[in-house]
């Protein structure tokens, strides 16, 4: 009986030790905090430690005077001030078509053949003009006949006059709409012959075989376009616009034809900014050399006004990586740091410039490629 008293003793006691050290574990904060954090410092992966780095040929960056340029493309245009609308007055049905859209055409170059009922009309208020003229004069002659005979007053002389005259007026305005309509009063045809008013390439057509025009209030069948002189239209952001300057010049290249360089002249520089991509457009006027057509790719480049000293270096010290540039740079005897740097054009000797990364002076390692390959094989 007393070892059963004292069983139950020490399991009362267990079970309030446990139950003890579940409240002290829910009430504790610090047994539900976590961990606490481990920072470590990670090494810089531009620096490089390079045991016997004296292997690796150095070149120093020489200062290099440039022009700043500022490159963007466009397309060719034509210039609209060099646009001219082929018109036909007459109204009708096309019968004949001796053109078609990109042809070069000459001034007077027979374009299109219209059948018009206008031609009838025209010609024949005109013969109705030609016999009231006739009987306009023939009594304006017999008025002044009778009025040198004392039959007829002045005042009807007057007006015999006045009906010839105005049948004069009327005969010079019949005669012109015919000449409007492309008519040969002494030849009349229902037939219009529409020609080219000007020399050029027609780069738009609105007219076709057995198609109707109505004059004026049709499109215009042609327009013919003098490529002679054509416009490089461009977007430049509004960050850029700085380089860009009313009455400058500009260079001009061709991706069909990249050495060939044009130069144009910077006409306008557009008042608003796309709302979308934060461009202007920029117009260049060029004079066609006639390599340019309409709808080409084109690369402008802008140049500053006043000249930069920049960096240049061997053009084998410049990685190209991750569609970045880069170079290797001494820091110290053993530590070499890679540094992103902007490319530029390429220079005599071999050099390349640097527009920004490096200045004139610092050290580099001569061939960044041997040294990246040594670097992995590491």
């Amino acid at each position: 009986m007393k070892c059963l008293r004292a069983a139950t003793l020490a399991s009362l006691l267990a079970v309030s030790l446990v139950e003890f050290a579940c409240k002290q574990a829910v009430s504790d904060p610090q047994t539900e905090a976590p961990p606490p954090l481990k920072v470590q410092n990670v090494k810089d992966r531009n620096l490089f430690e390079v045991a016997h780095s004296e292997r690796f040929q150095l070149a120093q960056a020489i200062a290099h005077t440039a022009t700043p340029e500022l490159k963007v493309t466009g397309t060719v245009n034509p210039d609209v001030s060099r646009n001219v609308p082929v018109v036909s007055l007459a109204s009708g049905r096309v019968i004949e078509i001796h053109a078609r859209l990109g042809d070069s055409v000459t001034k007077g170059k027979l374009l299109l053949k219209v059948q018009s009922a206008d031609i009838s009309g025209a010609y024949s208020d005109y013969q109705q003009a030609m016999a009231d003229e006739a009987l306009a004069h023939k009594q304006f002659e017999r008025s002044k006949r009778l009025f040198d005979n004392g039959a007829i007053a002045q005042k009807d002389l007057e007006i015999a006059e006045s009906v010839e005259t105005k049948a004069q007026v009327t005969i010079k305005t019949t005669l012109e709409h015919l000449h409007v309509l492309g008519v040969d009063p002494d030849h009349p045809s229902p037939v219009v012959e529409i020609t080219a008013p000007v020399s050029g390439v027609i780069t738009d057509q609105q007219v076709t075989n057995a198609s109707g025009v109505q004059g004026l209030a049709s499109p215009s069948p042609f327009t013919i376009s003098d490529l002679t002189h054509v416009w490089i239209v461009c977007d430049v952001f509004e960050n850029n616009l700085g380089n860009v300057r009313l009455g400058a010049n500009a260079e001009i290249r061709l991706a069909a034809y990249p050495n060939r360089p044009i130069t144009g002249v910077i006409s306008n520089i557009g008042p608003v900014l796309d709302p979308n991509i934060r461009t202007a457009k920029v117009r260049i006027e060029v004079e066609n050399p006639g390599l340019m057509r309409l709808g080409m790719f084109v690369t402008a480049i802008f140049r500053g006004p006043q000249k930069e000293t920049r960096a240049a270096v061997p053009a084998t010290a410049i990685l190209h990586l991750h569609d970045r540039d880069w170079v290797y740079e001494t820091v110290s005897a053993g530590q070499i740091r890679r540094v992103e740097v902007v490319g530029g054009d390429m220079l005599p000797g071999g050099l390349q410039e640097v527009v920004s990364g490096i200045t004139p002076g610092q050290q580099v390692i001569a061939n960044a490629l041997e040294f990246q390959n040594t670097v992995q094989n590491q």
